[in-house]
């Protein structure tokens, strides 16, 4: 944890998550601090998602407690919490019947904010993830999928949450649209200070973004390191990572920090 944080933002303690009597998780125990960067990196299948979930309530552990805030959810209204949660996933998930503008206003909608206010916090939003203001009235399918990505981003900030959860969110990109995200997500990162969860398998993301990166094998917790750490660690599964991305990582981990 970071100092100066007494109550971690997410808390897991010992959790498990079952399905179908297969463990998907198996004792988690893991803190997250105010205004981190938190990789969850491991390949398919290492409970990543299901881990990611697990915060906003979309699934319940089998055993053990997931804490927000100092409060499980059997303790607030779950409801509330998603709705101060942003969500961006890979697919990006935006309503393919909405222009931009609706789709980035729907929570503040929800929450019963003025129309006005709705309108000024999506051109605010916006500017913030680099998109041209005109885009409000365009659909979905009249989008790059940068855009829509960065679409996603806006939607997710749109209530100014405390949290950010981020599945993959580059991951079905381009390259050079990929590496252009990631820069401005560091930049967003550094002005907004938000708490994130973010899910990667690739771990030169994960060496960029994370303020510290959480290894997943197989359902469990393996190791949580800083990316510098990382890259020098000699735990035998963070070393195969690193052997398997090759050279130049440790630019990558100095890149995230710069």
């Amino acid at each position: 944890m970071q100092s100066g944080s007494t109550i971690p933002v997410i808390e897991f303690r010992d959790v498990s998550y079952r399905v179908q009597g297969t463990d998907v998780l198996r004792g988690l125990s893991l803190q997250v601090a105010k205004g981190e960067t938190l990789v969850l990196l491991g390949r398919s299948g290492s409970g990543k998602t299901t881990t990611l979930k697990l915060v906003n309530g979309l699934v319940s552990p089998s055993s053990g407690e997931v804490l927000v805030n100092g409060a499980t959810h059997n303790e607030v209204d779950v409801i509330r919490l998603r709705r101060g949660i942003g969500y961006v996933i890979q697919e990006v998930g935006l309503f393919p019947h909405f222009t931009v503008a609706r789709n980035i206003g729907i929570v503040p909608k929800i929450e019963g904010w003025k129309e006005d206010r709705i309108r000024a916090r999506v051109q605010e939003l916006l500017q913030l993830v680099g998109l041209a203001p005109e885009i409000a009235n365009r659909y979905p399918h009249q989008l790059s999928g940068g855009q829509r990505q960065r679409v996603g981003v806006a939607r997710a900030l749109a209530a100014d949450p405390e949290i950010l959860l981020m599945d993959e969110p580059f991951g079905a990109l381009d390259p050079l649209t990929r590496d252009e995200l990631q820069r401005e997500f560091l930049t967003l990162q550094r002005g907004l200070h938000k708490t994130v969860v973010f899910v990667t398998h690739d771990l030169r993301e994960a060496l960029r973004l994370g303020s510290r990166i959480a290894l997943m094998e197989a359902g469990k917790l393996v190791t949580v390191l800083t990316p510098n750490e990382f890259v020098k660690s000699d735990d035998p599964w963070a070393s195969a990572y690193v052997k398997a991305f090759g050279g130049g990582l440790e630019s990558a981990a100095n890149r995230g920090s710069s």
